[in-house]
């Protein structure tokens, strides 16, 4: 009896055991850092000293360190825990045309990542822009779904997927890359891409079969693609993503629930979890799991990188000194004005201005290849003229200082119509949606019914102008605020298709356009807005 007793004891104690063999995993994650080094403002342009000292700024990279060495401190011994960056680290600052990814490698090493997905942004100099990332970390650079074997300066240093050892445990880590890149950046033809989807299935099949069972896939896709790979790809525990800046969370202006739960192909959820951009956020995922690396449970919220978090003062100053040579970038000479460049708020918020032909221009010009016909830009994106000489990149900053990114998206005649017609809808506030263009003419009459301000709409097709098609589609440019339905262009964000928002910053694009005027750029309107 008493030894029935003691089994039966025994028994249950295994049993005990074995409901308590429980893994915990923290994974703290950033994706589309876009080079701000520096904190930001609300606007996720640079901060100034001004809103320093006003405690106005977010992110940057001493924030953020110092924000996961104190959750390192508090995470308990007996929990793992990965630093994860999902790509685009790249571009977006004068930090990164200044150093060009020696600032990624140094930050990155001084915050502690363990692996990085590929973002498309990476290759925005080629592969060897790449190399210098995949060249100068000391840990595993990843995506699944590219080729590098046939480059002569990638081969070997992009992995498909690792197996890391996170206290004892060993987690897979699996990655996937925008299959459009090619389009959006510069790869080359040496990069070869393949499906996502597949890539993934295949990397999880491999580290299966390497006795891996906890598998998180580190992707570069965007939230739509990444909640549908969930829905496909069997075996991933979960997806930390990137490429669409989007905001999960319970706070005011998410997209859905951090994490968002998708049911996998095996029946079990799947959370996908992205935070935001810029460094902002700091994404921060509890992933746990039975001892047969079941997921039992994802929870977490992004942590807001606001002034109440203090910076690491040893990278604070490093990044004070790094930011020097960007003050003389600032006084490079990038073109020549024949003449004054008229920005001036009063006429390109009412009227056309040669201000808004530059930049508009400028987008058209630069998307041209991509069949691109026609580009709108907010006059209240446009903040200060240009004098006659010498351009410096500093008086572009000052023309465009959002560090707004070319945006590109397709659009019906008749919402091309209805943009117009919000560009004149606070014609009397001179707010600042009025529509400057490139490719397109039209006339407003601010004194008409509302849905009726906006006529005579011509697009440019083959040399000559014809009325618009409202029934057609059009690729359209402009910058990433109007494209996600800032200053009341929501038709971008609900009707556009195949919308990418993340080109090179709008201040480049125009100082490369004005620097390749050999003769000088001579300022002009031509009629293509007609006030009545």
């Amino acid at each position: 009896m008493i030894r029935r007793l003691l089994a039966a004891a025994s028994a249950i104690a295994l049993l005990a055991g074995t409901a308590q063999a429980e893994t915990v995993l923290h994974i703290l994650h950033t994706n589309d850092m876009h080079s701000r080094i520096e904190p930001i403002n609300g606007s996720d342009s640079t901060c100034s000293a001004e809103e320093e000292g006003a405690g106005e700024c977010f992110g940057g990279v001493a924030r953020l360190a110092a924000k996961i060495s104190e959750l390192r401190e508090q995470i308990p011994d007996d929990e793992g825990l990965l630093v994860l960056d999902a790509g685009d680290q790249y571009q977006g600052s004068l930090f990164y045309t200044t150093y060009k990814g020696k600032e990624v490698v140094e930050f990155m090493h001084a915050i502690g990542y363990d692996a990085m997905a590929v973002g498309n942004h990476e290759f925005d100099d080629g592969p060897e822009g790449l190399a210098v990332l995949a060249d100068g970390v000391d840990f595993p650079v990843l995506s699944g779904n590219i080729d590098v074997s046939q480059s002569n300066v990638l081969a070997g240093k992009v992995s498909k997927h690792v197996v890391l050892d996170v206290g004892g445990q060993k987690v897979g880590v699996v990655s996937a890359l925008a299959t459009d890149t090619p389009e959006t950046s510069s790869p080359g033809e040496s990069v070869v891409f393949q499906d996502d989807a597949d890539s993934l299935a295949a990397s999880v099949e491999e580290l299966q079969a390497e006795g891996v069972d906890k598998i998180i896939a580190l992707t570069h896709v965007g939230y739509g693609r990444d909640r549908e790979l969930a829905a496909e790809v069997a075996g991933l525990d979960a997806i930390v993503g990137g490429h669409s800046h989007t905001l999960l969370g319970d706070m005011e202006g998410a997209s859905g629930a951090y994490p968002t739960m998708v049911q996998g192909p095996e029946g079990a959820d799947v959370p996908v979890a992205q935070a935001y951009a810029y460094g902002k956020y700091l994404g921060h995922l509890t992933l746990t799991f039975d001892d047969q690396g079941n997921l039992l449970k994802a929870e977490g919220q992004p942590i807001l990188l606001d002034a109440s978090v203090s910076q690491d003062e040893t990278i604070a100053a490093r990044v004070k000194e790094m930011a020097e040579p960007i003050a003389e970038l600032r006084e490079k000479v990038v073109a020549d004005a024949v003449a004054p460049i008229d920005g001036d708020r009063a006429n390109c918020r009412a009227r056309e201005c040669q201000m808004g032909n530059l930049v508009a221009d400028a987008m058209l010009e630069r998307t041209a290849d991509q069949g691109v016909p026609i580009a709108i830009q907010n006059g209240g994106g446009l903040r200060a003229s240009i004098d006659h000489g010498e351009v410096t990149m500093g008086e572009v900053y000052t023309v465009l200082p959002f560090q707004n990114t070319l945006a590109t998206f397709q659009l019906t005649g008749a919402g091309i119509i209805a943009a117009l017609e919000n560009g004149a809808s606070q014609y009397d506030e001179q707010a600042g949606r009025f529509a400057q263009v490139a490719g397109l003419k039209y006339t407003v009459d601010p004194a008409a019914e509302v849905g009726s301000r906006i006529s005579d709409v011509m697009v440019e097709n083959d040399g000559e102008w014809v009325p618009i098609d409202e029934d057609a589609t059009y690729g359209v440019a402009t910058n990433n605020y109007m494209r996600g339905g800032g200053d009341g262009y929501a038709m971008f964000a609900s009707e556009g298709k195949n919308a990418y928002d993340f080109g090179p910053d709008l201040a480049e694009v125009v100082a490369e356009y004005l620097g390749s005027r050999q003769d000088g750029y001579e300022p002009y309107t031509d009629g293509r807005i007609t006030v009545k």
